[in-house]
């Protein structure tokens, strides 16, 4: 009976834990920008929106594939992308993107360009719960002179198997400028280590 009752248990857990495997890059997408499913945040703050979003290994390869993709060219992208973890951060006012909305004047702007494309280092963290910091492999910031409704980078940290084990990573952004303060998310590692694919 014992025995029992301990399969019964498990066997939810396990289904909870199961990777999902879609058919398009189109379903994925779905799933991810779902919020329900635990890959996009969002929050407002001070009339500002900020979104984050975990962006799964084959979502990268499949947009880098090109039209005719071979089995050796999906391994090798799989490879290359599979050893870091990728979160794309978007901020926005009243549907614009920061510099079209937060500096109230040239001087203003010209130093908001400079944090945006150089200085997010330190405005930028992903840390464990024992407070550990992951180190900023990269990032980028495209510019796009007004024509987007947010501004949108992407963030590049180390897929450390340590760092994984432990129930949540945390992602904070400091004020830019916005006066909202110190902006916070909380992301579970479960969704990270079961992350969803795509069949090739």
């Amino acid at each position: 009976m014992k025995k029992f009752i301990v399969i019964f248990l498990l066997v939810p857990l396990l289904f909870s834990c199961s990777t999902k495997v879609f058919d398009t890059s189109e379903e994925l997408w779905n799933y991810l920008k779902d919020k329900d499913n635990g890959y996009l945040q969002e929050k407002n703050i001070n009339g500002y929106n900020f979104s984050l979003l975990y962006k799964p290994t084959d979502l990268l390869v499949i947009q880098e594939l090109e039209k005719h993709p071979t089995p050796e060219k999906i391994k090798a992208l799989k490879v290359k992308y599979k050893k870091q973890l990728y979160f794309t951060l978007s901020m926005s006012r009243n549907g614009k993107e920061l510099l079209s909305t937060t500096p109230k004047n040239r001087q203003e702007f010209g130093a908001m360009v400079n944090q945006l494309s150089f200085g997010m280092r330190n405005k930028v963290h992903l840390f464990t719960q024992s407070k550990d910091t992951i180190e900023l492999l990269d990032y980028n910031y495209p510019r796009m002179y007004g024509m987007s409704q947010a501004t949108t980078m992407l963030f590049v940290y180390p897929r450390d198997k340590k760092y994984l084990k432990e129930a949540t990573l945390n992602f904070s952004i400091k004020d830019l400028g916005t006066y909202t303060g110190e902006v916070k998310f909380k992301i579970a590692t479960d969704k990270i280590n079961n992350e969803p694919t795509l069949k090739f």
